[in-house]
């Protein structure tokens, strides 16, 4: 049992659950635009994040410090990519969609980011990183989104095997990008 938990964690990480989303939207024509913000999205949303597991050993900080190191410079690489993907994406033409999902993990980040700085508490980013794709897929139309809770519900089941979170941990890690998402849709209602 612990080798599927394992197995399901891995499958489930962020940048492999964003690279979902941008596949299933790149099939809606135009969505993207052009090939080239696609292939953008790709690096700055899924590229970017994985950065961080084969560069731990160049980095002396990190070089040392395990699976608790490259989770840490994962997470580094993770909001750099989605702030590097929100300055070029206001730089360049790029559809208004775009824009939402480059904000939404910027957002999501921040806030996930936060919690676990102000508040001392551990908000599951996994959870966070799975509930965040499918709800953006939900929100552009997309009925694969609903596939995100039987995948929400393995990686958690899975995680609370490993002992890696607690269910409160899970639950506010899933519900941030909600209210991330939420707040992002408010603030274009308010511009137009």
């Amino acid at each position: 049992m612990k080798k599927f938990a394992y197995i399901i964690r891995i499958l489930t990480v962020a940048p492999l659950m964003a690279l979902v989303m941008l596949l299933v939207l790149y099939t809606h024509p135009q969505f993207f635009g052009s090939t080239a913000v696609f292939l953008l999205v790709v690096l700055f949303l899924v590229i970017f994040p994985l950065l961080g597991y084969p560069l731990q050993r160049f980095i002396p900080k990190y070089k040392d410090k395990g699976r608790d190191g490259q989770r840490a410079l994962a997470f580094i690489f993770a909001v750099a990519g989605y702030i590097l993907g929100c300055l070029v994406a206001i730089f360049l033409p790029t559809p208004r969609n775009v824009l939402i999902i480059y904000f939404s993990y910027l957002l999501s980040g921040s806030i996930t980011m936060a919690i676990n700085k102000l508040f001392h508490f551990k908000a599951s980013g996994h959870a966070c990183g799975i509930t965040g794709p499918f709800t953006l897929l939900v929100y552009f139309g997309s009925a694969a989104g609903y596939i995100g809770i039987p995948v929400l519900a393995l990686a958690w089941l899975s995680s609370i095997h490993m002992k890696r979170h607690t269910h409160l941990q899970l639950l506010v890690g899933a519900l941030i990008p909600f209210a991330a998402l939420g707040l992002i849709t408010a603030f274009l209602a308010i511009i137009g």
